[in-house]
């Protein structure tokens, strides 16, 4: 019969043997969340520049979006004229990332987050909420597949 304290080891052994084996998985879904990172980074650069056309790089062409009232639009075309159509002051937003999990597998990602949105020239949110986003690497990049934004109050 195995000792208590022998089966401790063994188990604590055994899992530090598996750790190591995945270390390297670990690092790769690391870089592979970083590059995720970048992408969000360098898309609310472009919604601040007001830079709409850089801003669709970052999303596949039947990119799904719900917008923080609810607006379900499909395509990078729809959400194209969805903006050109608004009224009221010009906006943009930051979306800021609270967790990004990869499946490596299926080459998907999930983000999720708050946003908020800024009237141009002030530093003071107007509106904000939580969002998540589904990001594919099908085709050799990241790009946003669906985002749903949710506007909550204020805090």
């Amino acid at each position: 019969m195995i000792s208590c304290n022998f089966k401790i080891q063994c188990l604590l052994i055994g899992f530090l043997g598996i750790t190591s084996v995945f270390t390297g998985f670990g690092q790769n879904l690391d870089l592979e969340a970083s590059a995720i990172l970048a992408q969000r980074q360098a898309s609310n650069q472009a919604l601040r520049a007001f830079n709409e056309e850089l801003n669709n790089t970052f999303m596949t062409d039947d990119v799904l979006n719900t917008t923080g009232a609810g607006t379900l639009l499909s395509g990078k075309a729809e959400l194209m004229d969805y903006i050109k159509k608004s009224s009221g002051p010009r906006m943009y937003w930051v979306r800021t990332p609270d967790e990004i999990i990869v499946n490596p597998e299926t080459k998907l990602a999930w983000e999720s987050g708050t946003w908020k949105g800024y009237v141009e020239g002030s530093e003071v949110p107007e509106v904000g909420g939580k969002y998540s986003a589904q990001w594919t690497k099908k085709s050799g990049t990241w790009l946003i597949q669906s985002q749903l934004f949710v506007t909550l109050p204020k805090d």
